[in-house]
């Protein structure tokens, strides 16, 4: 029974700091990674379909993206699919490719933007202190219908919060290393 809840709650705390470093992904820090266009969705057929399924997304050097896609009819879609996403990038489009020059993050732009993670953050950690209190009251209840004891539920508990403590720990990690790389110049 505990090792049931346990389980559970260590798999939802994964999937929160996962869902973090999803999102601490999409948010440009002034160097070129093709992370920053996971998000892009782009007009193909009449249907919305993600950018990296219509192209090949590189990064030759730390201050531009190359997106070459499969099919060169698609070139003036993906330019304004990456528009449309208000990104604060300014794509090119040169023949076969687009090229998209990420420019430098100005020093109050870098305090907003790290803002913006630590805020990411906190969400995380809320959610994995969540997850802790569903756990928690479901090995309570277990103790309440006397499927476990007094010990187990104090075991459980432990349990719980010292995986709560590591997911969260962990997200701290997470979000200080985004910030290191923001406020990298």
């Amino acid at each position: 029974m505990l090792e049931k809840i346990y389980v559970e709650a260590k798999e939802k705390m994964k999937k929160a700091v996962d869902a973090i470093n999803r999102e601490l992904a999409g948010i440009r820090t002034g160097r070129a990674t093709p992370k920053i266009l996971d998000g892009i969705k782009v007009e193909y057929y009449g249907a919305l379909t993600p950018l990296k399924q219509l192209a090949s997304i590189t990064s030759p050097d730390p201050k531009y993206l190359v997106v070459q896609p499969w099919e060169k009819d698609v070139i003036t879609d993906i330019v304004k699919a990456i528009q449309k996403a208000d990104l604060g990038l300014n794509p090119i489009a040169e023949g076969s490719v687009v090229r998209l020059p990420i420019p430098p993050l100005n020093e109050e732009r870098r305090r907003e933007v790290v803002r913006l993670v630590k805020k990411i953050g906190e969400e995380g950690k809320i959610s994995i202190r969540n997850i802790r209190r569903e756990a928690n009251d479901k090995i309570k209840k277990a103790q309440k219908d006397s499927d476990i004891s007094e010990d187990d539920l104090e075991r459980g508990q432990k349990r719980i919060q010292e995986l709560t403590d590591d997911y969260i720990s962990n997200i701290s990690e997470i979000v200080s290393l985004k910030e290191q790389e923001i406020m990298e110049v």
